[in-house]
C-alpha cells in the first residue's frame, strides 16, 4: 500500500467527483449540465499547469541513472493520461445518452454531432453571413504563410481540392467574439446548435468557388507558468504584463483534434504546427466544452432553487460595525449569509471621519469589486490605504494590475509581494482615532475580499475588535511593506495569529502532539481539518503518528489529498470525506479537542508545500464561545454528510456511503441551520 497519493492522480480524482456529480439524477438538470462544464475548466487548467509539470518529471527521470525513478514517473503521467480518457468518454456518454435526451425532454433540442435541422438553415444561414462572417480569417497551410494556433482557441482545418491536389486551409472559430451557442424557436421547440456547426453549414459562402472536401476541428492548450526572475527590485507589474502578453505562447501541452481527422492530415497539421506527438489526444467533433457555461437556457425550474443569503441581524443600519464589534465578534458564513455586511464594513471605513488607517491584502479580486472602489474612495478622503496586491494570483494577473494601477493613481499606497513569495493572507485592518486612543477593528478571512466569488464559494469570514489579534496583523502588514523574504534576521514573534514560515506549521505540529499526548494518556484526543488540499509530508507524517496514537482524525479535503486513509499501522484512525454541491467547498477550519476544551483555527492556508514554505498565509484562533459553537455544529452538519458527501478509500478512490438514517445534504442543511437560529 503506497504511503502518499500522488498528488496529481488524486487532483483526477476530484475531477472525476465534480463528473459524477454531473451523473446525478438528485441533481437538476441545467446544473448537471454545468457540472460538465466545471470538469471541463478544470481539465483545461490541469494540461495548462499540471501536465507539463508531469512531462519534466518524466524526461528527469530518463535522464536519471535509476530507472526505478524513470519508471515510476512515466507509470504516473501513463496513470494520468488513461484516467482523463476514461473521464472524457463517460462526459461523452452523460451528454448524449443522458443529458440530452433530458433536454429534448423540456423542448429542448442541442444539436450535437448531427447535421442541422431543416427549418433551421435559411436564419443559419442569415446569421453567418451578418454576424459571424466579419471574424474569419482563412490561412493557408502552406510555407509561405505562418499561423500560431493561441491557447485554448478553436480552430476549423477544411480541406479543399486545388489543382489535383488536397489544400488545407485554418479557419478560427469565432468564440471569444460570439457567443458559442445559436438558439431559435420553432414548432413548438428551443434548437441550441454550436457555431462551430453555423460555420460548418456555410462553409461554400466562404470558399464560393471551391468544393469542400472534409473540415475537421481542432485546439491548442499552452503551459500557463510565467517566467518570472526571481528578484526583489523592479517594477513586478511591469515584469508580470509582459509575461502575460507571452502566456498564450507557451508551448503546448495538448493538441486536441478531431477524431476522424486523416493521419496525413493530423501530420502535416502537427509538423506545420511544430507540435510534439506526446501532446496530440485524440478529442470529439467539439472542443473547450466549459461553453456549457452559457447555454442559453432560461428555465428556472431547470436549476438550483435559489437559497436568499440570510441578512445577519446583529448590526442595526443606525450603528456602525465598527462599533458592533467592541461588544463581541461576529462571523459571516459565505454564501449562506448575505457579503454585504463586509461590503459595508469597508465602505463605512472609507467614510467615517474618525478612520485613518485602512490596510488589506488582495489576492482575487472582483471585476467589478466594490471593495476596491471603497478603498479609492478611502484614499481620496485622505486616509492612509494600504494595500497588498497579489499579481501572481494565476489567472488574475492582469486583473489585480488593472485595479493596483486605478488604487495607485488615486492615492492607494500599493505594496507587491516579491516574486519567489506570494501573499496568500486574507486578512484587513482599519484603524479608528477617538480622542488620543487608536483602536483596531479587522476582517480575518479564509477566503478571498471577492463580493463575486462570495456568491457561490463557501468561507468565513471573522470580523472583530480583538487587540491581540489586530497589533499582529498590523505587524504583519509593516513586514511585507518592506518587500522581504523571511528569514531569521526579520522573524517575528507571532502569539497568537499562525503566519506561514514563521509559526504557523511549527504551530500546527504542536497541537498535533499535544492530542497524541492526551491519546497516550487514554484521554479522549480528536482532530478534525476542513482544507481544500492536503499534500505537505511532515504535516501528513505528523497526522500518521496521531493516528497510530490513537487520535481519532476526521478530515474534509475538497481536491488534492496526498494522505493514503484506513491503512493498518499507519492511518486506521482517519477518515477522509470529499464534498461536491452547489456551492464550492473552499474555509479551512482546524479543530483540536484539546480535552474537551476545544481549540478551532480557521485561515488561508492549506496544507501544501506551496503554502506552507513559498507563501505567507494566516491561521487565526476563534475566541468567541457562540462563534466556536457555531462553528463545531457547521463541520458536524459535513462530517454527517451521507448524499453529497463520498470517503476517499485507500485505492483514491470516490466511494459513496451507504444512505442509512436520516438523510444529511450538509449545505441545505447549514443553510436551514443559519436562517433558523439567531446569528452570532
Amino acid at each position: 500500500m503506497q504511503k502518499y497519493f500522488n498528488r496529481d492522480l488524486s487532483w483526477l480524482g476530484f475531477n472525476q467527483r465534480v463528473l459524477d456529480e454531473a451523473s446525478n439524477t438528485a441533481v437538476p438538470l441545467m446544473e448537471r449540465i454545468k457540472f460538465l462544464a466545471i470538469y471541463s475548466s478544470n481539465l483545461d487548467e490541469f494540461y495548462r499547469v499540471r501536465m507539463p509539470v508531469l512531462r519534466a518529471l518524466q524526461k528527469i527521470g530518463e535522464k536519471k541513472s535509476s530507472d526505478v525513478d524513470a519508471d515510476k514517473q512515466a507509470d504516473i503521467l501513463q496513470q494520468a493520461s488513461s484516467l482523463i480518457l476514461a473521464q472524457q468518454q463517460h462526459f461523452g456518454e452523460l451528454l448524449t445518452t443522458q443529458l440530452i435526451p433530458l433536454l429534448r425532454e423540456e423542448n429542448i433540442d442541442l444539436i450535437y454531432n448531427r447535421p442541422l435541422p431543416q427549418l433551421l438553415q435559411a436564419q443559419v444561414s442569415n446569421y453567418f453571413l451578418a454576424e459571424i462572417l466579419a471574424f474569419l480569417q482563412p490561412i493557408a497551410l502552406d510555407a509561405t504563410h505562418g499561423f500560431f494556433p493561441e491557447n485554448n482557441k478553436l480552430y476549423f482545418l477544411v480541406e479543399l481540392p486545388e489543382n489535383n491536389t488536397d489544400k488545407l486551409v485554418l479557419i478560427n472559430i469565432p468564440s471569444d467574439n460570439l457567443p458559442r451557442f445559436y438558439s431559435a424557436k420553432a414548432d413548438g421547440l428551443q434548437y441550441i446548435c454550436f457555431i462551430d456547426d453555423v460555420i460548418r453549414w456555410n462553409l461554400d459562402k466562404l470558399f464560393r468557388h471551391a468544393e469542400i472536401k472534409n473540415c475537421y476541428s481542432f485546439k491548442i492548450t499552452r503551459d500557463a507558468e510565467l517566467d518570472l526572475k526571481d528578484e526583489y527590485s523592479g517594477d513586478l507589474s511591469e515584469q508580470i504584463e509582459k509575461q502575460l502578453n507571452k502566456r498564450d505562447l507557451g508551448f503546448a501541452t495538448r493538441f486536441l483534434y478531431q477524431a476522424d481527422m486523416p493521419m496525413w492530415i493530423l501530420d502535416n497539421l502537427s509538423n506545420y504546427l511544430n507540435l510534439n506527438k506526446p501532446t496530440a489526444m485524440e478529442g470529439g467533433r467539439y472542443h473547450n466544452l466549459k461553453d456549457f457555461f452559457t447555454l442559453p437556457i432560461g428555465a428556472p425550474n431547470l436549476a438550483y432553487d435559489k437559497w436568499p443569503a440570510v441578512m445577519l441581524e446583529d448590526i442595526s443600519p443606525d450603528e456602525l460595525i465598527s462599533d458592533a464589534l467592541v461588544r463581541k465578534d461576529l462571523l459571516i458564513n459565505a454564501p449562506y449569509q448575505s457579503y454585504d455586511t463586509i461590503l459595508r464594513f469597508f465602505n463605512e471605513a472609507a467614510n467615517n471621519p474618525d478612520v485613518v488607517e485602512i490596510s488589506v491584502t488582495l489576492y482575487r479580486v472582483a471585476s467589478d469589486s466594490k471593495i476596491v472602489n471603497a478603498l479609492i474612495s478611502a484614499a481620496k478622503n485622505g486616509k492612509k490605504v494600504r494595500v497588498v496586491v497579489e499579481l501572481k494570483a494565476r489567472f488574475d494577473e492582469a486583473n489585480n494590475i488593472k485595479w493596483a494601477k486605478k488604487m495607485k493613481s488615486a492615492g492607494v499606497d500599493i505594496i507587491y509581494s516579491v516574486t519567489a513569495l506570494k501573499v496568500h493572507a486574507k486578512v484587513a485592518l482599519v484603524k479608528t482615532r477617538k480622542g488620543e486612543r487608536i483602536t483596531y477593528t479587522g476582517l480575518l478571512a479564509t477566503g478571498n475580499f471577492n463580493e463575486g466569488t462570495a456568491r457561490l464559494y463557501t468561507d468565513h469570514i471573522l470580523l472583530t475588535a480583538n487587540p491581540k489579534l489586530l497589533r499582529e496583523v498590523e505587524l504583519l502588514f509593516i513586514f511585507l511593506a518592506k518587500r522581504e523574504k523571511p528569514t531569521e534576521d526579520n522573524h517575528i514573534d507571532f502569539k497568537y495569529i499562525l503566519v506561514a514560515q514563521f509559526n504557523l506549521q511549527t504551530r500546527f505540529l504542536e497541537l498535533i502532539d499535544r492530542e497524541i499526548a492526551f491519546a497516550k494518556q487514554g484521554l479522549p484526543a480528536t482532530i478534525t481539518i476542513k482544507m481544500n488540499n492536503l499534500e505537505e509530508k511532515v504535516m501528513i507524517n505528523k497526522l500518521y503518528e496521531a493516528s497510530q496514537a490513537g487520535v481519532e482524525i476526521s478530515l474534509l479535503i475538497r481536491g488534492i489529498c496526498c494522505l493514503t486513509p484506513g491503512v493498518t499501522g499507519l492511518s486506521e484512525n482517519i477518515n477522509i470525506k470529499r464534498i461536491v454541491d452547489r456551492y464550492l467547498e473552499h474555509g479551512r477550519v482546524f479543530i483540536f479537542n484539546n480535552n474537551g476544551q476545544p481549540d478551532i483555527f480557521m485561515g488561508s492556508a492549506d496544507w501544501m508545500n506551496r503554502n506552507i514554505y513559498h507563501r505567507i498565509e494566516v491561521c487565526f484562533p476563534v475566541y468567541d464561545e457562540a462563534i466556536k459553537q457555531q462553528i463545531t455544529e457547521i463541520i458536524a452538519l459535513q462530517l454527517n454528510d451521507n448524499v453529497q458527501a463520498v470517503l476517499l478509500n485507500a485505492q483514491l478512490q470516490n466511494i459513496k456511503p451507504e444512505l442509512t438514517g436520516t438523510p444529511v445534504q450538509s449545505q441545505l442543511a447549514i443553510y436551514r441551520y443559519l436562517s433558523q437560529k439567531e446569528v452570532v
